[in-house]
């Protein structure tokens, strides 16, 4: 039993749907209760809960017509049909239609209980199933999702630059995913056999760099007591990624020229060159051209990287892939941390949508984990989002110098009714969905808060 379970109750005797709504609530359950199949076909539409509790006699309808309804939804909640009426022939009526199992009253409370939670145990571990299906049916290339026509756009020249043997240029903010870019160049390339090695450029010491990359012959500085391959010769018939290219120092980027050039590199402390095969695909978040400028890059090597380059474009400017992605992380988060997280709120998902993220698609993945942790609802909402995602939607739009009235700023401000839905929610998140603790705090009655809620 999860503290997020929602249980729909629709019992038309008062006394016992108060009994259950008590029983089940002191269980931790959140529980919406109602007398009759409208008022439940309403909570299946608005609320759709984990499992749904039913007399199979009500007034008007009975509970089995709420069942074919059910059907049409990616993950229906569990169905428990209780009555006083019971026989063989009911439960079967009963079980055809689509209930998981069947209960006749009195009611035994502990067995009822016991039954409850293990229909919510039985839910939870198809949909753990589902998440991990829905995890492998999002469309994705090579890895990567994108469904904005920026991406697209992207998509279609990798498949291009990868039939090409040439070096590739791959360029972006840093969290855009340019490692994903280069892999996915290397997987859609005739060399998808071969090795793929990656260097990070601004993470090996200066003078360790042409011993790395080339690789030496014994004895050829201090330490160096058996020959060793370099990288280049690492990845010969297949791909070596290049990261971090704009911190490579000016004198070996001399040396990685004429290794473009001609295809030999030579080990340090070595008289011979070495005929290698291998694609180079350079990565950076520098502006090269700026590099170029300064004199930090040298310009013939740019050039000869420069005419198969891949523009990555940053989060900002990629519309609904932001939803997407949030999506595709929340679900890996449920599937690894076995949670039931369904979704974001509307508030949440607006700030996600309008926040410029300029950490790109690293930093999204990190607000979604976090906000994911933080959350003990069925949904993410305002507060668990991290502090700068919260301050850009509490500040507003800035207002233009000279301009400022005392409208503008009224208009950026939430109406009374969303401040009220988002006091509820908190108040719910902080009772874990006890709706009697939620209504002593907010000073009002359940049927009060049900209606609200409604």
């Amino acid at each position: 039993m999860s503290k997020t379970d929602h249980i729909l109750l629709v019992e038309d005797d008062a006394a016992l749907r108060e009994l259950l709504e008590e029983e089940l609530e002191a269980e931790g359950y959140r529980v919406t209760a109602c007398g009759d199949a409208e008022q439940g076909r309403h909570w299946l539409q608005t609320q759709p809960p984990d499992l749904l509790i039913s007399d199979l006699r009500l007034p008007g309808k009975d509970g089995l017509s709420l069942l074919p309804a059910l059907k049409a939804q990616e993950m229906p909640p569990a169905v428990l049909i209780i009555t006083a009426f019971g026989s063989v022939q009911q439960a079967v009526k009963a079980l055809q239609a689509g209930a998981d199992d069947f209960l006749t009253k009195p009611l035994e409370m502990d067995h009822f209980l016991l039954t409850v939670s293990r229909l919510l145990e039985n839910r939870r571990l198809r949909r753990e199933v589902q998440q991990y299906r829905n995890m492998l049916a999002i469309e994705q290339f090579h890895g990567i999702i994108g469904q904005s026509p920026a991406m697209q756009q992207l998509f279609h020249q990798i498949r291009q630059v990868a039939t090409a043997d040439a070096p590739v240029l791959v360029q972006g903010e840093s969290g855009t995913g340019k490692e994903l870019v280069a892999r996915a160049l290397h997987d859609q390339s005739q060399r998808s056999a071969g090795p793929y090695m990656v260097v990070n450029c601004g993470g090996i010491p200066g003078e360790l760099m042409e011993s790395e990359f080339f690789g030496h012959a014994a004895g050829a500085f201090t330490g160096a007591k058996s020959r060793r391959a370099g990288l280049f010769q690492q990845a010969n018939g297949g791909t070596l990624l290049l990261d971090e290219m704009g911190e490579m120092p000016l004198p070996l980027q001399a040396k990685l020229l004429r290794v473009l050039q001609d295809g030999k590199v030579r080990p340090v402390g070595s008289d011979h060159e070495i005929q290698l095969d291998v694609r180079i695909i350079a990565a950076t978040n520098r502006n090269l051209t700026e590099a170029v400028a300064d004199g930090s890059f040298r310009e013939d090597l740019f050039y000869r990287l420069e005419t198969f380059a891949l523009q990555i474009p940053p989060l900002r400017e990629r519309g609904d892939d932001i939803q997407r992605l949030a999506a595709f992380f929340l679900t890996r988060f449920n599937a690894r941390q076995q949670r039931h997280i369904k979704g974001f709120s509307d508030e949440a998902s607006a700030l996600l949508q309008h926040y410029a993220f300029p950490g790109n698609v690293r930093e999204l993945q990190n607000a979604v984990e976090r906000a994911a942790t933080f959350c003990d609802g069925a949904l993410i909402d305002v507060e668990h989002l991290p502090q700068r995602i919260r301050e850009q939607g509490d500040a507003g739009p800035e207002p233009v110098a000279g301009e400022g009235r005392a409208s503008d700023h009224a208009e950026a401000l939430p109406s009374l009714e969303t401040v009220q839905r988002r006091h509820i929610h908190r108040v719910l998140a902080a009772t874990e969905g006890n709706k009697r603790r939620a209504a002593e705090i907010l000073g009002i009655t359940r049927r009060t808060l049900y209606r609200w809620l409604e």
